[in-house]
């Protein structure tokens, strides 16, 4: 109700501009700007921060009540049954990760989204995420914030295509907030719905939008960043060598995540004789029975990311065996029909490959290898530009969640050449090569 109310005085605002607009001698349409970029962003950034902190609340209230049950593989297994009954019954577009829903619906749907679709993959995804279903909240939050947009679209009075850029604002809104990253989710979110090009219109109101939802949320969660390291030095142009290195590995593992990801997934879809909602328990419970050997994989991860950064992790052999055990993992709870963001996941077998990569230069060459631990961020930054083909974004998101600045010429030049020895092989299937009429 609270948002209906918003939209429509932000819908008789712009009338009211108007009508001043006319007795100025002004035109409405000189107004278009402003009404585009400033108001919509607003309101979308008021209601991306209300659905960060709404997905919040559920995601810990779920963890809490998952806590009070003796953990077992049969775990992960429930939270994947309770997702599989919400999505499959009720909203089967909530199904995967969320952010290719969401490009889909702004590429194909004409930048509809059905208003169940929000409170649907809030519960759902919590549920998986809670349990320890290997899935971030990226996709959820995405779809969740863009879902909030579709809805007050209509009331705003918006036709299609100022429609689809409301769902963008509505994907930076909501990773601006909950991932603390406001420049790097409105990066994001024009980046992401092609592999070879950006939907540069919606920049502004996607900056608009998600500086104030992080503004929102942070004001309730607090302003430290999601992800902390100590200070990681750099030595410059020799070290470089070892970044190239870590690029080129980081690009062949995107490609290898992307396919393990969809043969899980289409494994699982011709499955016979089970239904579809019985499957991501299945998943779950596969993911239960892999975290008995590596806890680590189990859920968000990030307590494992700071471990990593904080150069706490320095054994080569666990950290390869915890890049394939999360890919694997994460193929699972979500190629089986589970609800969740494929993002923390990809941050995470990054930041194991960059980690096991900078402690194996650092046993090569310990004089040219200034801070090991290092690799771990520039590794995230690597992984995700190959993995989901937003280069530009990987490199600010890492820097923002892990406030790592310092690090940012090096994870520059990993991310770059990790994006283009992916090839176009990545995690967001709906993504188009470019804009209609732009050469990709």
């Amino acid at each position: 109700m609270r948002i209906k109310k918003l939209s429509r005085r932000l819908f008789e605002l712009r009338l009211q501009l108007e009508a001043y607009a006319r007795r100025f001698g002004l035109e409405p349409s000189a107004l278009t700007y402003f009404r585009k970029w400033l108001l919509v962003g607003i309101a979308m950034g008021f209601a991306g921060g209300a659905a960060g902190i709404f997905f919040t609340f559920i995601l810990d209230a779920m963890k809490i009540l998952f806590l009070l049950l003796p953990w077992s593989p049969l775990i992960p297994a429930l939270g994947g049954l309770v997702s599989g009954l919400l999505v499959y019954s009720l909203a089967p577009e909530a199904e995967g990760h969320g952010t290719d829903a969401v490009i889909n619906a702004v590429h194909r749907e004409w930048g509809r989204i059905r208003a169940r679709v929000p409170l649907v993959k809030s519960i759902a995804s919590a549920a998986t995420i809670a349990s320890g279903g290997s899935a971030g909240k990226e996709g959820p939050i995405a779809q969740v914030a863009a879902g909030v947009g579709s809805l007050i679209s209509g009331p705003l009075g918006l036709n299609v295509h100022d429609r689809r850029l409301l769902l963008i604002a509505g994907v930076a809104a909501g990773i601006g907030a909950v991932f603390k990253a406001p420049l790097g989710a409105a990066i994001f979110a024009v980046e992401v719905l092609y592999s070879r090009d950006l939907e540069v219109e919606a920049l502004a109101p996607a900056i608009i939008a998600s500086v104030i939802s992080y503004s929102v949320y942070s004001t309730v969660y607090g302003w430290e960043p999601v992800l902390t390291r100590p200070v990681q030095v750099f030595l410059g142009p020799l070290e470089l060598v070892f970044i190239v290195i870590l690029g080129v590995i980081g690009g062949f593992v995107a490609m290898i995540y992307s396919t393990v990801f969809y043969g899980m997934r289409d494994l699982f879809r011709n499955i016979p004789l089970l239904a579809n909602h019985a499957k991501p328990a299945i998943g779950g419970l596969a993911v239960g029975a892999l975290g008995l050997f590596y806890p680590h994989v189990l859920g968000g991860g990030y307590e494992t990311m700071n471990s990593m950064l904080n150069g706490e992790i320095a054994d080569v052999w666990l950290l390869l065996a915890l890049v394939t055990a999360k890919i694997i993992a994460t193929s699972m709870t979500i190629g089986s029909g589970g609800s969740g963001g494929v993002f923390a996941p990809s941050l995470f077998v990054g930041s194991a490959l960059g980690s096991m990569m900078g402690w194996f230069f650092e046993y090569l060459a310990p004089s040219a290898v200034a801070s090991p631990e290092a690799y771990a961020l520039i590794g995230m930054a690597a992984l995700f530009a190959g993995a989901a083909k937003v280069p530009l974004a990987s490199i600010v998101i890492v820097s923002e969640m892990t406030r790592g600045y310092n690090l940012l010429v090096p994870a520059t030049l990993a991310a770059a050449i990790a994006y283009l020895i992916s090839g176009r092989k990545g995690l967001y299937e709906s993504q188009l090569p470019a804009r209609p009429g732009v050469k990709s």
